[in-house]
């Protein structure tokens, strides 16, 4: 990886989106410790120690802590997320969406991203009220009144938009996949954080900060190894004519990667599951009180934890498909006259592949789920309550920059092939 970004760094235009990638994280990890007027802060953090295992804890961790500080990013871009996960779906539901996305090609899809920027506005003025009235339940707010509560909500509102287009700034001027890299930096600044829970277990307990490292260094290598496996279908070309040249014949293969959705599933995942805690969390209930239902959404509970892995592989397969059509490869194949070994050219072909597809894909998110799963279960062992938010957050910080690195990559490839045409 470092050696990917110092061959990048040696390239000026590279050079330049990369400075400026940094930059604008930078400006978001200053207005992320902007704190919003009328909210007493000191008492807020006292409050979220109680929320450490909860979808609230979670919610901190991906916003850098900003939302235990009440800031004007404290939203993060958790409003985004859902937005791109209800157009996502629309768009399969809704036959026009779908026309639109694939027949009007680029200015199609401008249209569905401007419809969920609205959205995300949407879902911002939503999850800004209900932070706000989690605020006024618990009496951190200095002021209570309709146009101060108003001034509240706008500007955590405002705040999930502009992180929305500072990450379509990084894609289309930085080096790419911008708003994984803002999750990225709100997760990696959580690093202090995590450093003084392993300090707070005492020398006394070394053996269990040795075990969580060599844990977390283990994690980091089977997470590397799955991202980057394949599973390779022999592709045969068949041999042909044009004019006085003969084409084709060669043998190469059909690549499938066997974690193809990257870290979505994950994030995916924990915005759906997390929704019934996120929202009794915002309007006050306490998720720790043994007679009432919302504790089954708790972090750690068997509840959550099973609902968790079942949309882990929901998304799964949900990305597998939108990534990767079978038929549409098969036909590829076809007009380009190759074939796989053993199965004919058309229907059989497809659908050998949507087979491979649907073992790779299960395989591969059953990964995600116990990688997901893993910390979740330890943390309720020797009170280790923060472990349920690391794994996680360590899994999308992996994910976040192998992707960034073969961002870089490619453009490097891209560039040296600029030059050799020019």
């Amino acid at each position: 990886m470092l050696q990917t970004i110092r061959n990048a760094w040696r390239i000026p235009e590279l050079r330049r989106k990369i400075l400026f990638t940094v930059f604008v994280l930078l400006v978001y990890r200053f207005g992320a410790n902007i704190p919003v007027p009328f909210i007493n802060a000191d008492a807020l953090q006292e409050v979220f120690k109680q929320f450490e295992t909860t979808a609230l804890g979670l919610l901190n961790a991906m916003s850098g802590g900003a939302l235990s500080h009440a800031t004007i990013f404290a939203l993060s871009i958790q409003p985004y997320i859902n937005a791109s996960i209800i157009m996502q779906l629309l768009t399969i539901a809704i036959p026009a969406l779908e026309r639109l996305q694939k027949d009007e090609g680029e200015e199609g899809r401008k249209k569905i991203a401007a419809v969920t920027r609205y959205v995300t506005v949407a879902l911002g003025l939503l999850l800004g009220f209900g932070y706000y009235s989690m605020l006024r339940a618990n009496k951190l707010v200095t002021e209570t009144d309709f146009l101060h509560g108003a001034i509240i909500v706008l500007t955590f509102t405002a705040g999930s938009a502009f992180i929305m287009w500072l990450g379509e700034q990084i894609t289309e001027f930085g080096i790419g996949n911008g708003i994984s890299i803002i999750l990225f930096a709100s997760i990696v600044s959580r690093g202090p954080h995590m450093i003084a829970m392993l300090q707070s277990l005492g020398l006394e307990r070394w053996w269990l900060v040795g075990i969580i490292l060599a844990g977390a260094i283990l994690l980091v290598a089977f997470v590397v190894f799955i991202t980057n496996a394949e599973r390779r279908i022999p592709v045969q070309y068949a041999k042909r004519v044009v004019g006085r040249k003969m084409y084709g014949g060669q043998s190469t293969f059909l690549p499938i990667k066997v974690n193809m959705s990257g870290v979505m599933p994950i994030i995916f995942a924990q915005s759906i599951a997390s929704f019934p805690a996120t929202i009794a969390a915002f309007f006050g209930v306490n998720t720790h009180d043994t007679t009432s239902m919302w504790r089954l959404f708790q972090m750690n509970g068997l509840i959550y934890m099973a609902i968790y892995l079942l949309l882990i592989i929901g998304f799964s397969y949900f990305y597998s498909t939108i990534q990767f059509n079978p038929i549409e490869v098969a036909n590829n194949l076809k007009q380009n006259g190759g074939f796989i070994p053993g199965f004919r050219p058309g229907k059989p072909t497809s659908d050998f592949i949507k087979k491979v597809l649907n073992k790779i894909t299960f395989f591969g998110a059953i990964f995600l789920g116990v990688i997901a799963l893993l910390p979740l279960a330890m943390s309720n062992i020797n009170d280790l309550s923060n472990l349920s938010i690391g794994g996680t957050s360590l899994l999308i910080v992996v994910g976040v920059a192998l992707e960034t690195v073969k961002q870089l990559e490619a453009q490097m490839m891209m560039r040296n092939y600029k030059g050799f045409l020019e």
